[in-house]
């Protein structure tokens, strides 16, 4: 058989944000994305001491099983996690084994669903949300982060230490959500409002929120021994299960 005539399977994975969130003139917008099967060369990418060291391993791995025609930095973190589990299952299988204490686990990743959404808090095609601060009464805008924001994020953090060896994750972040603070969109008054502004309290309340609102995987596991659920850990096992 020629090797022209061979064609590597693929499959259709539902994004959590149903693709509401893009705009309608991009792919992601249909609220799917194809992938392949892992193959030999993709594993590779996850034995490439080189991408291990510099963090982007992960990233390599996806960008190489998505078959879709998209632009990687667009994808929401919780579109983003969904195709994280689905390269694993796509690589190794839907069986996934973890260990918490003293009981290892094992869980059928195909079983995972995504978030139920709240359809009417979205406006189709617009990545912003209107948010109220619960103590001050302060209205603002958001959106939610895409890997393309989390890479900024990344690279202003790690100039940050370099001045002054300090790590303002939370603050910084909130930086990039907000997108307006009582009408204003300059971003130093953003940014002011975050140091100067914004209380504890209000900070906490709003980033429960979007924890409750964001699209994203359900890795809630009910354990068969009747105990308590927990969260599924994507540990190192996780795209690496034969690492002793």
């Amino acid at each position: 058989m020629a090797l022209d005539n061979l064609k590597l399977p693929t499959e259709t994975v539902e994004l959590p944000s149903k693709g509401l969130l893009y705009s309608k003139d991009n792919p992601l917008a249909s609220g799917t994305i194809e992938m392949k099967y892992m193959t030999a060369k993709e594993e590779d990418i996850l034995t490439n001491a080189a991408y291990i060291k510099n963090g982007t391993v992960i990233d390599k791995l996806l960008k190489s099983m998505i078959v879709s025609k998209i632009n990687y930095d667009d994808l929401l973190i919780g579109d983003k996690n969904a195709i994280l589990i689905a390269a694993r299952v796509l690589g190794y299988g839907k069986d996934y084994e973890f260990t918490i204490g003293d009981t290892t686990h094992t869980v059928d990743l195909s079983q995972i669903e995504n978030k139920k959404l709240d359809e009417s808090l979205f406006q189709s095609g617009k990545n912003e949300f209107n948010y109220t601060l619960p103590n001050t009464g302060i209205e603002i805008t958001f959106r939610l982060l895409t890997h393309g924001d989390e890479k900024k994020i990344q690279k202003e953090l790690i100039g940050i230490k370099k001045l002054n060896n300090s790590n303002p994750e939370v603050s910084t972040r909130l930086k990039y959500i907000i997108t307006s603070v009582a009408d204003s969109r300059e971003p130093k008054d953003i940014r002011e409002f975050v140091d100067s502004y914004l209380l504890a309290k209000d900070a906490r309340e709003f980033r429960n929120y979007i924890a409750k609102i964001q699209p994203d995987v359900d890795l809630t596991f009910f354990p068969d021994d009747g105990t308590k659920n927990i969260t599924i850990p994507i540990g190192i096992s996780f795209f690496y299960p034969d690492l002793d």
